[in-house]
């Protein structure tokens, strides 16, 4: 795998997997700056089925809508992050139900499991004490962090009820409030600094 690339996951089904266009390359900018990585500053795209995913150490996802993975997508997917490969999965609001239809395919033995406040990926360079940070408020809900685990290892990491590529986004695009957007931004390189180490 070629380090400090980030991909956005192409996945079928209908739903806008192309969302939030300017979220990634501002959360690779920011991590850039001030957790000392040396990530293409230009996201890729690729299809959940290509082989290419193995390039990335890191893959990003996100939509509103529907989601879903054909048989040898879900074989790719699976090969990849047992493989050493990281998902993030922000949920755009909508992708819920779709979501967790997929990944019973492609983990069947292994569920969502809510990740505590404690879990480490709320205390790398930045602290968050309280676990996932609430970046837009849709319906009052908690913002929630869910992982798939392997042996201990976090394979994949889904944000609900929280928005954080909103929060990633040029301040034009939603009029968050700076103080926001730097929450969401500083959660989102924990990921990246979390997903790199592990």
């Amino acid at each position: 795998m070629h380090a400090q690339q980030i991909a956005v996951l192409k996945y079928g089904g209908g739903g806008d997997w192309y969302s939030n266009p300017t979220a990634l390359p501002n959360l690779i900018q920011f991590c850039n700056t001030n957790i000392d990585t040396k990530i293409n500053p230009e996201p890729e795209t690729v299809e959940a089925g290509s082989v290419s995913i193995f390039k990335y150490p890191f893959l990003h996802m996100t939509g509103h809508g529907n989601v879903f993975f054909a048989d040898e997508e879900v074989k790719n997917l699976r090969s990849y992050l047992l493989s050493g490969g990281f998902l993030h999965i922000d949920d755009n609001y909508g992708m819920e139900p779709y979501l967790k239809r997929e990944l019973e395919k492609v983990f069947p033995d292994k569920p969502l499991e809510e990740l505590g406040a404690d879990h480490p990926i709320f205390s790398q360079k930045f602290k968050f004490p309280d676990g996932l940070p609430k970046i837009h408020e849709h319906d009052g809900k908690r913002p929630q962090a869910f992982g798939i685990f392997d042996r201990g290892r976090l394979l994949l990491l889904y944000t609900y009820e929280c928005d954080l590529g909103d929060g990633w986004e040029d301040p034009s695009v939603h009029n968050d409030p700076e103080e926001v957007r730097l929450k969401a931004l500083q959660m989102g390189s924990n990921i990246v600094e979390y997903a790199f180490k592990s």
